[in-house]
């Protein structure tokens, strides 16, 4: 490596590792979101899958607490440092790829500076680690191609196993791969090699537990998952959201790139055919399908996360490689010189935003409702109201109220929800002793109250209204029921809409 070559390696490294600090401050102070409570619910009972995804997320949020405790840091902690070895396995991809540490270098940094990994690896959801797990299958079927050795095809098969252990969308990549291989003449002498279908193997057996899991639990989880988007309902209104969406979560200057670099490498303008077409297929498989998604159903934004890797590596051969006219040279070096500005300082203004409300003027925004501002105050509120009439556990109609009252309440109060079940089928069931006596209820105020507590309760008596607050803007106010004379089980039992017939 030369002297130039150093340089960049090591002045991309001091990026890398400095926006990963920013993300542990922020990860410190702002409060975890519904999801990030409902995944951490999920870490202190492990099992082979859940009821909406596999258990990869769990997983990391379980080894983030064992080493920062039951905290906001501690539940993103690991979700946060897996950027460091994604952006490794970026870095190698581009390299192998398409040659050069300045276009390995560019990847890397535009990979860290997109919403998807800043935010995406601060709020952890299955898709942060499917987004470290596709930049892995990138890098190791980059091997393949630069190496020709078929115990790579391990390496390919572990990645694409994790992938799966974090979210069922990592399925595509089996299809892009044989349509990679198919469409690169040279690479056709795989399908006679038995190394691909060893790495086959090696994700199946990876992801058998979800696979048994799912056997023991009426496929509940495949059934949910695969039957998101039914093919008789047409309702197209939904693909108008997804180039604006994407292109926040990409940044507007690295989304400028990649759409640049996936035109280039189409009509062959930088890189071999095998680095082009596997780009593409990465990308565009996995697209296509979310595109027809979206013809029935909403998309959400982060939902591309395994798309992003090959994204970016195109951009990078886009800022790099590519002999553009003057008029999209100068585009392309402009894009080049301010994605990461503006993408940190995207990431710093939502992470403020989210925390205080300040850039909005206090009024309502896209995170109010998810980001758990308020919550700390307002389960303190909580748990007096819990003390002073003596209900000895707390019920909640949705997983993620059930989540963040479980993280905000103190450690070992009884709190469950008391519908939909089989979101909590891992974990131990709340003491019977704890659902006999005195409850209360927390949910947002509604109008008519709940009458469908009164089937399970000979008593419903609204005992507080408390307001969740960020700086002077009311985000919600829940009505506190205390509930008394349980007619039975106090638990709504009912068998989740997937297994009803």
């Amino acid at each position: 490596m030369g002297g130039a070559d150093a340089r960049i390696v090591r002045n991309t490294a001091l990026v890398i590792v400095a926006l990963v600090a920013l993300r542990l401050v922020a990860a410190a102070f702002t409060p975890i979101t519904f999801d990030e409570a409902y995944y951490w619910m999920w870490s202190k009972s492990l099992a082979g899958g859940y009821y909406d995804h596999p258990p990869m997320v769990a997983f990391v949020i379980r080894a983030g607490t064992m080493i920062a405790g039951d905290t906001e840091l501690g539940v993103r902690l690991v979700s946060i440092l897996l950027a460091l070895p994604m952006s490794y396995a970026i870095y190698r991809s581009a390299a192998i790829l398409f040659g050069g540490a300045r276009v390995a270098a560019t990847s890397a940094i535009l990979l860290n500076v997109t919403m998807m990994a800043s935010v995406g690896t601060l709020i952890v959801t299955p898709d942060a680690p499917l987004l470290v797990a596709s930049s892995f299958v990138l890098f190791f079927l980059a091997k393949v191609l630069e190496t020709g050795r078929g115990v790579w095809w391990l390496a390919v098969g572990a990645a694409v196993g994790a992938a799966l252990l974090s979210k069922y969308t990592a399925m595509f990549f089996g299809a892009a791969i044989l349509i990679w291989l198919a469409a690169v003449p040279k690479l056709r002498r795989w399908f006679l090699s038995p190394w691909p279908y060893l790495g086959g193997l090696v994700a199946l057996a990876l992801f058998s537990p979800v696979i048994l899991w799912n056997a023991d639990h009426q496929w509940v989880s495949f059934a949910k998952q695969l039957g998101r988007a039914k093919i008789e309902d047409f309702r197209p209104v939904f693909i108008a959201e997804l180039i604006p969406t994407q292109i926040a979560f990409a940044t507007p200057l690295v989304f400028l790139l990649g759409a640049m670099g996936l035109h280039a490498l189409t009509w062959h303008r930088a890189g071999a055919l095998a680095s082009r077409v596997l780009i593409e297929t990465m990308f565009w498989t996995i697209v296509v399908y979310f595109v027809w998604h979206s013809l029935h159903a909403r998309v959400e934004a982060n939902w591309f996360a395994p798309v992003y890797p090959p994204f970016v590596v195109a951009a990078a051969a886009a800022a790099n490689l590519v002999p553009w006219q003057p008029r999209q040279r100068r585009l392309a070096d402009f894009c080049l010189r301010w994605a990461a500005p503006v993408g940190t300082v995207m990431f710093a203004a939502l992470i403020v935003q989210a925390n205080t409300g300040w850039l909005s003027g206090y009024r309502r925004d896209a995170t109010v409702r998810s980001v758990g501002v308020g919550w700390r105050e307002l389960a303190a509120e909580i748990e007096a109201v819990r003390i002073r009439t003596g209900a000895s556990c707390v019920l909640a109609p949705d997983y993620g109220t059930t989540g963040w009252l479980a993280f905000y309440l103190p450690r070992g109060t009884c709190v469950a929800q008391q519908n939909q079940r089989i979101r909590w089928v891992n974990m131990p069931e709340p003491d019977p002793k704890l659902l006999a006596g005195k409850l209360i209820y927390v949910d947002e105020l509604r109008e008519g109250g709940h009458p469908v507590l009164e089937d399970f309760f000979t008593q419903v008596t609204q005992v507080a209204q408390l307001q969740r607050k960020r700086g002077p803007l009311v985000v919600e106010t829940y009505g506190i029921d205390l509930l008394e004379g349980a007619r039975g089980d106090v638990l709504d039992r009912s068998p989740p809409p997937e297994l009803v017939p």
